[in-house]
């Protein structure tokens, strides 16, 4: 019989070893527009096929054609495509903005899937909850005004980046188990591979800087997209490996883990450090995310005491 306690342990090693691991993917779309000149739609497109050439054949030679066979195959496309527009979104934010502010302002989502939770889920959110989701996007707000100032609009693409991928992950709810989790991710790559493939017929015709469609200029550009597709699919495994071995209210906290790496790698790849003013709208966030995590597994431990 495994340790429950042993679980955790190792639930939660792996799930931060890949929190930090995963901005390593946003440092690769940046280094691209930056350095490659290739725009996000096109990264965005080889992130998703890259993740399937990286991780079907091993999905096929594990479970066979079985791996495809998902009980709601068209909640799970969706699920991809909404992946797939967060990740354009994401993409054009950090190619104009530094890491760390785009993720500060992305980490508004614990907040938008709590909110929809308890609006279309009827789960029951305190006034606690609703006064840290409050105070949470005053703390994006303080991130976002300097950088509106910079940047425009572009400074609000972190937020609707956070919104597809709450309703991404608030369809994950809505599916529950009817499909594994290894189904759920490779019919999520399909479809996020088809938006994108879309995305970038529609934006390169109409002749959309950010959706013009190129093959890699550099041996090194190829080998970033491989790493880039590679990274996307088996840390993202490693996280369904951390769900599965410690609980989700044990795990969520280490969501924020993303802040330090970006930061690391926004400075020693493009000089990027975040002014002192962030720090304070970066230290809301992120105290407020926690307080609501923390909330919720109070509000579970209670209803398992009664």
């Amino acid at each position: 019989m495994s340790d429950p306690h042993q679980n955790s342990l190792q639930g939660m090693a792996i799930m931060s070893g890949a929190m930090l691991i995963l901005p390593t993917m946003d440092a690769i779309a940046k280094y691209m527009a930056t350095f490659e000149a290739m725009s996000p739609g096109q990264v965005t497109f080889y992130r998703f096929f890259f993740q399937i050439a990286c991780t079907l054949p091993i999905l096929f030679a594990l479970f066979g054609l079985k791996a495809l066979s998902a009980k709601r195959p068209w909640m799970n496309l969706l699920r991809g495509v909404l992946h797939g527009a967060a990740s354009l979104l994401f993409f054009v934010a950090v190619k104009y903005m530094p890491l760390a502010d785009v993720f500060a302002i992305y980490f508004v989502e614990p907040f938008m899937l709590t909110a929809m939770s308890a609006l279309f889920l009827g789960e029951k959110v305190g006034w606690r909850r609703w006064m840290a989701i409050v105070i949470g996007f005053g703390g994006a707000m303080i991130v976002i005004q300097p950088s509106y100032e910079i940047f425009g609009l572009k400074a609000l693409l972190p937020v609707a980046c956070a919104f597809l991928f709450s309703l991404y992950l608030f369809l994950n709810r809505a599916i529950g188990e009817a499909d594994s989790p290894l189904t759920m991710q490779t019919m999520a790559g399909i479809g996020g591979t088809a938006f994108m493939a879309a995305a970038l017929l529609v934006g390169s015709s109409s002749g959309n800087a950010d959706f013009a469609v190129s093959l890699p200029s550099s041996g090194l550009g190829l080998v970033l997209l491989l790493a880039l597709g590679s990274i996307s699919g088996y840390a993202h495994m490693l996280v369904v490996r951390a769900f599965r071995l410690a609980p989700l209210s044990l795990l969520a906290p280490f969501q924020y883990f993303e802040i330090i790496s970006a930061t690391v790698l926004g400075y020693a790849l493009f000089n990027d450090f975040p002014s002192f003013s962030k720090w304070i709208g970066i230290f809301i966030i992120v105290a407020s995310g926690l307080f609501i995590i923390w909330r919720e597994r109070l509000t579970a431990q209670l209803l398992k005491s009664t």
